[in-house]
């Protein structure tokens, strides 16, 4: 059975650091592309970063030098090192896995998801 389960949300203060997780069962991570999204309540879901297969990167303008995307092949786990938090980056995140993702931000491209982890910014 192909299975994602994130893990690291939680509760932290503006400037504080996280560092998400995404554990992959029943398929190798790197044959994929590996996303990770956000939805805030009453919002959309947003594309935050992605890891191709051949190790490329991508990251949202909203997170571009806080934000850290990486893979542990040897743990089949992807990870996301989120650094410089602000309120705004409060929502569940989720991780996500595609084979054929020719546009980073398209949930739609992504055919596996983990349940997500709720991650929130307070003072």
């Amino acid at each position: 059975q192909l299975q994602l389960v994130e893990s690291g949300g939680g509760l932290v203060q503006p400037g504080g650091s996280l560092r998400l997780s995404c554990a992959a069962s029943g398929f190798t991570l790197d044959h994929f592309t590996i996303g990770w999204f956000r939805q805030a309540p009453g919002k959309e879901p947003e594309g935050v970063s992605c890891i191709r297969s051949d190790g490329s990167t991508y990251y949202a303008d909203s997170v571009k030098g806080r934000f850290t995307i990486s893979r542990d092949n040897a743990k089949n786990t992807v990870y996301l090192q989120m650094n410089s938090l602000k309120p705004e980056d409060t929502a569940v995140y989720y991780c996500a896995a595609g084979t054929i993702v020719t546009v980073a931000t398209n949930p739609r491209l992504y055919d596996y998801w983990g349940q997500g982890t709720q991650v929130t910014v307070s003072s």
